[in-house]
């Protein structure tokens, strides 16, 4: 039984992929700061701020609402990342892909746990 999102390894995970992040959009152009850099950072924050904000909340019915939200995020996260590839801003990095891949699915895997009727444990 979770008692705070400090317990979630999908918290831990996407806390360590906001840094990631971060320091890749460091290298981006300065002119870029208020436009896909600060996009970047808004969609990766989000992600892990959605399961503390979620996992917050009193039972799974509210709960749910959040890591649905932590999933688009992490599919915006995605697409914001290869239109920097695309753009020249970065080198397309597949451990970094591969980590989005393996966070969308501790969220699905999330989602499906709270979404069953034995979710109680959670």
């Amino acid at each position: 039984m979770i008692t705070s999102h400090k317990d979630l390894k999908l918290w831990h995970e996407s806390m360590i992929l906001v840094e990631d992040i971060y320091k890749i959009a460091a290298s981006f152009p300065k002119e870029e700061m208020f436009g896909l850099t600060s996009q970047i950072k808004r969609s990766v924050v989000s992600i892990p701020s959605n399961i503390a904000e979620g996992a917050g909340r009193k039972g799974k019915t509210e709960f749910i609402r959040f890591p649905y939200i932590a999933l688009g995020s992490t599919s915006e996260l995605e697409t914001q990342l290869e239109i920097s590839v695309r753009l020249g801003f970065m080198q397309k990095n597949e451990d970094i892909f591969k980590r989005i891949h393996f966070i969308k699915n501790m969220i699905a895997k999330l989602i499906t746990s709270l979404n069953n009727k034995d979710a109680n444990a959670l």
